[in-house]
């Protein structure tokens, strides 16, 4: 069998752009849930303007009610800039926090309501909290395989960001098809060229996708030497301060069912997945 991969769940990518509020109770029980499932990673919540994402406005009324007694898979939260970044360190649950770096200049002013200048220096001052409190910082490459807005864009641009990120000290980076873009030999030159440069970090993909295109991504990403993807149960999903129409995440479903079609060993609980499955068929109605 095929070395391990690390599978990301986020059910917060789910969530946030749901037209209805989800009860905070019935977020602990999916959230509790899901940390029995074996994912490596649970993007479970963020810590931004409740003005701007509604739906994540209880994070920290859900984080106190997550059992991590019995999983070693780790929480991450989203953060839009340092205040976030303040308030996520403060909370010793949390291991990573994630920060959405577009190089859409545009995008990233309608993402965070900051240029793309402003935007690094906040990725500087929220890795340097992450060092002092023990957590590790997570940039998603936004708009990383191309942008619908008319900036500039090229994948050599991509890659040249993932340097200036390395400089930083960044470790782990997310490649991100914010809004569906990607095709396999875009995917293909980012990681064969990120994977040589930068050998030292752990750099995944976060893909958005249609039904038809998920599997051709995924297997375009791990041929390339990616080992980290980013999921969601049943393809929800999508940025909200995108393109007004969302496209999903690929379906967890999907991607677990693909590892095991190619013999690449995850940690999948398969009876804790199915409840999970059966829970988020209930919650996302």
């Amino acid at each position: 069998m095929s070395s391990g991969i690390k599978l990301i769940e986020c059910p917060r990518d789910a969530m946030q752009g749901w037209a209805h509020f989800i009860p905070t109770e019935e977020k602990v029980k999916y959230l509790n849930k899901l940390l029995t499932v074996g994912f490596d990673v649970l993007d479970f919540g963020s810590f931004v303007s409740p003005k701007a994402i509604p739906q994540m406005a209880d994070t920290k009324y859900v984080l106190p009610q997550l059992d991590l007694s019995n999983t070693n898979t780790k929480l991450l939260a989203i953060i839009a800039n340092t205040r976030g970044g303040e308030e996520a360190v403060a909370y010793e649950q949390i291991s990573y926090l994630g920060f959405p770096f577009s190089i859409s200049e545009t995008f990233q002013q309608r993402n965070t309501n900051k240029t793309i200048a402003e935007s690094l220096v906040q990725v500087e001052e929220i890795q340097n909290l992450c060092v002092k409190n023990g957590k590790e910082m997570v940039v998603y490459i936004s708009m990383g395989f191309g942008n619908p807005y008319g900036d500039d864009y090229s994948a050599d641009v991509a890659i040249k960001w993932v340097g200036k990120l390395a400089e930083l000290g960044i470790n782990t980076v997310a490649m991100s098809d914010t809004v569906g873009v990607a095709t396999p030999d875009t995917i293909k030159y980012i990681f064969n060229n990120l994977n040589k440069e930068f050998t030292g970090m752990d750099i995944g993909a976060h893909f958005h996708s249609t039904y038809e295109t998920w599997e051709e991504k995924i297997q375009a990403a791990y041929d390339s030497g990616c080992m980290r993807f980013d999921s969601a149960m049943k393809g929800i999903g999508g940025c909200p301060m995108a393109k007004d129409e969302l496209v999903g995440n690929i379906a967890t479903e999907k991607l677990v069912g693909w590892c095991e079609k190619n013999g690449i060993v995850t940690n999948i609980n398969k009876e804790a997945f199915e409840e999970a499955w059966l829970m988020a068929a209930n919650i996302f109605i």
